[in-house]
């Protein structure tokens, strides 16, 4: 099995499979399309399906033309008709594993697609999850249910993986195509022949480790990393704040050092998929050790409040005005999770806002990016749509949660009445007697 499915990617006579279309998944598809795989997109909204087909792209990090002429040349399709996993001989899990009302892990989008996907599991096919997960769930959870489901042995007539997404919207110099990946699979054989896939595929290096779980762990310590020195350096802000330092220029001077330091920034609070819900992962498991991630646990805390901090200083910002938060009119800019993009999935802005109502203020936003929205936990708003001169002053605080670049700061802070900047970007305009910073 080994050698043949070697063959067969050196020979680009693999159809790849994608399953759940979203910011990890569409762009993956596209990659191995344009590598000369055939590929079959699956997700369960039938409204992404329709656009994938219609060469319609959806997807910042995707480009436009790329998708439309993948389609057009039948090279990429997508469907949410599972029985076509039949004709597949690669399979990518890509679905969201967000966390439930109790902060635990929410693995039903993993376990219905591997279930669904295993009544149509063929021999000498390669299966890998890349939605961030705990460690464990690749042997623990997945195994069982494609073995169960397909009638097949892992390891001797199917090979199963992990290889953990690393997706930043955005960012203009790392994409799916050039990041490095991690590969660990459940046997040496299965390694080496999905480490060969994404090879065929991409151009970042593929590191190859023991096991899964390895490859499960890697990916839940990178965002763990972040997590704990964002939860840092939000601490640091506040002491600062209190001690009347700036921590802004704080961490400026300390950046210069050319070795031991790295540095991260203060905000409203964590957002996207993966850096405010990865800890929940690994704290959630650690526990079935009878272990306790103090450090991290503690990081979580203080990045979890960091949205009530915000709307605490806002009311001390108004009550420097004579103005009671209640009832206040307050213009947040931006609720994006990060600059210049149009996910605002687990947005830390979106809670500042629900904070700001639950204390009687009454709040609008705009956002370039993000006309609108509407999430998973029932919240859901309208941007307005110009951002003038007589818009501004007609607010009684403006709050920017979001670094957006397409937004005319000057003239926000030439109309404001006063300026809560969370992101510090405003830090060019000279003029400053309006603005209080983070």
């Amino acid at each position: 099995m080994k050698a043949k499915l070697l063959k067969n990617i050196e020979e680009k006579n693999i159809i790849a499979g994608v399953i759940g279309l979203g910011y990890v998944g569409l762009p993956l598809a596209v990659e191995k399309a344009k590598a000369g795989f055939k590929t079959i997109g699956f997700d369960i909204q039938k409204s992404k399906v329709d656009l994938v087909n219609a060469g319609h792209n959806y997807i910042g990090d995707v480009v436009d033309s790329d998708l439309a002429e993948l389609v057009k040349a039948g090279i990429l399709s997508a469907t949410n008709d599972f029985s076509f996993i039949k004709e597949v001989d690669f399979i990518a899990i890509c679905v969201p594993t967000p966390l439930d009302e109790h902060q635990e892990p929410d693995i039903r989008f993993v376990r219905d697609s591997v279930t669904e996907a295993a009544k149509y599991l063929k021999p000498e096919t390669m299966v890998v999850l890349e939605s961030t997960t705990y460690p464990g769930t690749t042997e623990e959870l997945i195994k069982p249910i494609l073995e169960e489901g397909s009638g097949l042995i892992c390891g001797q007539d199917f090979y199963l993986g992990f290889s953990p997404e690393r997706v930043d919207p955005g960012n203009l110099v790392y994409k799916t195509k050039n990041t490095p990946k991690v590969v660990g699979a459940c046997s040496p054989d299965g390694a080496e022949v999905i480490s060969a896939m994404y090879r065929a595929v991409l151009e970042g290096e593929v590191f190859t480790v023991s096991s899964p779980s390895v490859a499960e762990m890697e990916k839940i310590l990178e965002n763990t990393y972040r997590n704990v020195n964002i939860g840092l350096i939000n601490e640091i802000g506040r002491l600062c704040h209190k001690m009347g330092i700036s921590v802004w220029e704080v961490i400026d001077a300390a950046k210069t050092k050319p070795y031991g330091f790295q540095p991260f920034y203060p905000g409203p609070g964590l957002g996207g998929h993966c850096i405010p819900l990865d800890p929940y992962y690994l704290t959630w498991k650690a526990r079935e050790f009878g272990f306790h991630t103090t450090l991290i646990e503690n990081s979580m805390i203080i990045n979890d409040g960091q949205p009530e901090y915000c709307v605490d200083r806002a009311m001390h910002i108004l009550n420097r005005y004579q103005k009671a938060i209640w009832g206040a009119k307050i213009l947040m800019l931006g609720v994006s999770y990060k600059n210049d993009i149009d996910d605002y999935r687990e947005s830390p802005a979106i809670r500042v806002m629900k904070e700001l109502r639950k204390v009687g203020a009454e709040v609008d936003y705009y956002d370039p990016w993000v006309p609108e929205f509407k999430n998973m936990y029932g919240q859901s708003g309208k941007s307005i749509e110009v951002l003038s001169p007589e818009v501004v002053s007609s607010y009684d605080l403006v709050m920017i949660t979001t670094a957006h670049h397409n937004v005319d700061y000057e003239m926000v802070e030439r109309n404001a009445k006063v300026i809560f900047d969370t992101k510090n970007v405003m830090k060019e305009i000279q003029e400053r007697d309006k603005i209080e910073v983070l």
